[in-house]
């Protein structure tokens, strides 16, 4: 046993084996990523001599073997392939995405390494960063390309697709897969998620509310800037407090999803990690490169596939985008409440669209600003209802700490109808809001009178 940990012994040297309070950095994030891993054998790689040969391959066994999806790696290559031997740029967009479903399932098991070795707090912090690193390097290369509204799209996507598809399947499966069980969880943390995204839901009303209740667009279209970007600054300063909250002053409310794991996980149970500190390091980073070079692939040929596949950007980008890039960790929220453990199902879920509203939207306006990119905090009403009724139901469905399949189902059925509505909804990209015309017409009628 020795020699298969003789790599991370040679380069960090006495390692001490994690306890339970080291065990706190990680989030239901990696629980659920962790579910899609596979132990890697290492027998052959330990008959290695040559010490940095061995140490090499054990991490490339580590990384990139060990999970159940390496075999959409090769997504990888065929996408840069594609790309620059000028094929068809659907075909860039399709082979980008799915490049990015791996990845994103790998950095949450880098961020996991690293924090056997920064400790809970740092390691939590960490998590907390990396989450959703996807979702928010392709916010910001479409930020970049100055096109606000798949930013917007992309997150709300986000957003929608874990309150209601990713929510809803894991109730529905688990109340199926436990008929004869009563399935519970912890309504502190399901309350804490619901207070903070019906925050964000204000503060994204608030701007579209403001705008609407101008008699001139053009009159509201500077303040409503400037309110997105204090609301912004709230936002950020919310999901610190949050931050604090889950990591130091109430650390124990979110500790019930570790000990639901203890037992009969394998996949779990391991207390060491199994590549090095510097190595966790390297790789974290060469993975990010990659994640942005796709982000970036998938951003510039978005318009592409639209128009080849007869699909709008809305649909692909609040669709399409969060399904098939978070597959993984959507899988192992799946997964956990198949084990009739909710508590995890719902830290992904609620902690993930947390995320999103409270620290990955603010942040890219507060990027938009720095670039000198004006991004407010307002969408279409279509996108606003949706989001505000998703919110609302999710919160409503979570409030006894009890569920069932009917639960799951409403919500999956939510999702269908709105996803059946931005299929429906060809709204070209650069089309101006449409609350400009209820605004316009509204203010005609009171000249009229």
């Amino acid at each position: 046993m020795a020699s298969l940990q003789e790599p991370w012994l040679l380069e960090n040297g006495n390692l001490k084996v994690s306890s339970k309070e080291t065990r706190h950095g990680k989030t239901a994030h990696n629980m659920s990523s962790s579910s899609l891993r596979k132990k890697s054998d290492l027998t052959l790689v330990s008959k290695v001599r040559c010490g940095m040969l061995r140490h090499l391959l054990t991490n490339l066994q580590e990384v990139i073997l060990g999970t159940k999806l390496t075999v959409l790696f090769p997504a990888i290559p065929l996408a840069i392939a594609a790309e620059c031997y000028g094929f068809g740029r659907p075909w860039v967009f399709a082979l980008s995405l799915l490049g990015l479903t791996p990845l994103a399932e790998r950095v949450s098991f880098l961020t996991e390494q690293i924090a056997y070795y920064t400790g809970p707090t740092v390691g939590g912090l960490l998590n907390a960063t990396c989450g959703n690193a996807t979702e928010l390097i392709i916010a910001i290369f479409a930020l970049w390309q100055h096109k606000i509204q798949v930013v917007k799209y992309s997150l709300l996507g986000s957003i929608l697709s874990n309150l209601l598809l990713v929510l809803g399947t894991s109730l529905f499966c688990g109340g199926i897969a436990n008929l004869g069980k009563e399935q519970k969880y912890d309504r502190r943390q399901a309350d804490v998620n619901a207070l903070l995204l019906l925050l964000a839901l204000l503060c994204h009303m608030l701007p579209l509310l403001f705008r609407i209740s101008a008699a001139s667009v053009s009159l509201t279209e500077v303040p409503t800037l400037q309110l997105s970007r204090a609301s912004s600054i709230i936002m950020l300063l919310a999901y610190i407090t949050y931050i604090i909250f889950q990591l130091v002053t109430h650390r124990q409310l979110f500790e019930a999803q570790e000990e639901s794991v203890e037992d009969g996980d394998d996949v779990l149970s391991e207390e060491t990690p199994v590549i090095g500190f510097w190595s966790g390091i390297v790789w974290l980073v060469g993975m990010t490169a990659v994640i942005a070079l796709l982000s970036e692939y998938v951003v510039a040929t978005i318009e592409d596939a639209s128009e080849s596949w007869g699909l709008s950007v809305s649909f692909i980008s609040i669709i399409l985008l969060p399904i098939v890039g978070n597959a993984a960790e959507h899988a192992g929220a799946v997964i956990f409440a198949f084990k009739n453990k909710l508590d995890i199902s719902l830290g992904v879920a609620l902690g993930s669209a947390t995320q999103i509203a409270m620290f990955v939207v603010p942040l890219c306006v507060i990027v938009a600003w720095i670039l000198g990119i004006e991004m407010d905090l307002t969408f279409n009403l279509l996108e606003t209802g949706a989001l505000t009724l998703s919110i609302i139901t999710t919160a409503f469905t979570l409030q006894d700490g009890t569920s069932h399949y009917l639960k799951g189902l409403a919500l999956l059925l939510c999702y269908v109808v709105i996803g059946a509505c931005f299929f429906l909804n060809k709204t070209p990209l650069n089309h101006g809001n449409v609350i400009d015309l209820g605004v316009k017409s509204a203010a005609g009628s009171v000249i009229a009178a």
